[in-house]
């Protein structure tokens, strides 16, 4: 099966692209951030300086593992999904379902490890640059010198092939188990993380404004409710679709369209949500902070400006991540429909009328996306901002959140539109007979 894998990737090295960059972003994300483990260990650092570089590779290097998780699932969910009939094909000719769940994972694993080596450099010169700002803000001791060993090289190649293995093996699991699923096991931890998210931003009402620990309630709170509403994308996708009085032909062909596809639209969902959740609730309570500390005329502690820095880092991360696996979830999406555009045009459609159903696709996403992580978003901020300034609504919220609205429906929408576009240069005959 391994060689069977090889063969796969070197025959259609196109479709592990997408793969690839998520897992080349993901490790050197890891690595950057956990060679500061390598640095804070040398012989003479200051315990301040040690505090803050474990600090910061902890928290991040936490949330790049769970982000090349989600990257790596979406793209090769994506991936498997249209290989079905393929797979399907190796079952038939005698493949047993192990056998195929090891080529899928073996292809993932050798796509993760050359991801992973050619993460090192580029981590090298993050890791030194980060070094350089956190120097730069007098949070670590000029005199620390930069340090890539071990820890950073071994987690960022671990991480990258676990969850790369991790994710292959969830993705096949569907399609060799002949689309049977475990949809109580998905309701159930959904649950879980809606009320866990709940009573945490609701904790934060057990704490004072002066609390050094104040911003984590809400902050974790928004996150697993971010998480509740993403396992339950599927649904929340077609409440919404069974709700809109949409008419024409392309508002009717992309309800339409959507309603069939939910399930299989759950990626670009979670990622519309967590990105706006977490990014919103986690930038909207850092000003919120900022502000507080800067009309109290206080000057921030070390400790303080750690967490702004790690809190606009982390956001920055999401940031780049969320556009990877939408920008490399959609084109896979939208390319593989080519077959469908060229029947709908067949049979009347102009390609006018496909892009407009295109367009209502994503802006339906994007809306329903935007929709359940501003809901998240809201839980964390305002609790917060009821705790730290007495008000409820704060007035950095609706910049921040329009500014992140607009990434999600610039990614979402211009990908859609730009790869749609792309595959209706294809004559409608000649898309029919290629994809058939």
């Amino acid at each position: 099966m391994l060689v069977l894998a090889l063969r796969s990737i070197r025959r259609r090295p196109g479709r592990f692209v997408a793969t690839l960059l998520s897992a080349f972003l993901g490790a050197a994300i890891i690595m950057t951030f956990n060679s500061m483990h390598d640095t804070a260990g040398q012989a003479g650092v200051d315990s301040v300086s040690s505090q803050t570089l474990g600090t910061a590779a902890g928290v991040v290097g936490g949330y790049g593992t769970l982000l090349v998780f989600f990257a790596v699932a979406s793209t090769l969910t994506v991936n498997v999904r249209q290989r079905t009939a393929e797979l399907e094909l190796l079952r038939c000719s005698g493949a047993t379902p192990a056998q195929i769940k090891r080529m899928v994972v073996g292809e993932a694993v050798a796509v993760a490890l050359v991801g992973a080596a050619l993460a090192v450099g580029p981590a090298m010169l993050g890791g030194r640059a980060l070094l350089d700002m956190f120097q730069d803000t007098g949070q670590v001791a000029e005199s620390v010198e930069y340090s890539f060993g071990p820890i950073a090289l071994l987690s960022g190649v671990d991480i990258t092939l676990l969850a790369s293995a991790g994710a292959a093996f969830l993705a096949v699991r569907r399609v060799t188990r002949r689309g049977r699923e475990r949809a109580g096991a998905k309701r159930f931890l959904a649950c879980a993380a809606l009320v866990t998210g709940a009573a945490g931003a609701c904790s934060t009402f057990l704490f004072s404004a002066s609390d050094e620990a104040l911003m984590a309630p809400p902050a974790y709170g928004a996150i697993l409710l971010s998480v509740g509403f993403a396992l339950l994308s599927p649904r929340l996708l077609k409440g919404v679709l069974n709700r809109l009085p949409l008419r024409g032909a392309s508002g009717w062909l992309a309800v339409r369209n959507l309603r069939e596809r939910a399930d299989h639209l759950a990626g670009i969902l979670v990622s519309l949500i967590l990105f706006t959740a977490v990014s919103t609730a986690t930038v909207t309570m850092q000003a919120v902070e900022s502000d507080a500390v800067e009309a109290s005329g206080l000057v921030k502690s070390v400790d303080a400006k750690n967490l702004e820095t790690l809190n606009l880092t982390v956001v920055g991360i999401i940031a780049v991540f969320v556009c990877v696996m939408l920008v490399n979830s959609l084109y896979a999406a939208t390319t593989y429909r080519s077959r469908e555009f060229g029947q709908q045009r067949l049979a009347g459609a102009t390609p006018g009328q496909v892009l407009g159903m295109v367009a209502v696709e994503g802006v339906i996403m994007t809306l329903t996306g935007v929709f359940f992580g501003t809901v998240a978003a809201l839980a964390g901020v305002v609790p917060f901002t009821v705790v730290r300034t007495d008000a409820v609504l704060p007035d950095q919220f609706p910049g921040v959140w329009l500014a992140m609205v607009a990434v999600s429906a610039a990614v979402t929408l211009g990908t859609s539109l730009a790869t749609a576009r792309r595959v209706l240069r294809t004559p409608a005959v000649g898309a029919v007979a290629l994809a058939a």
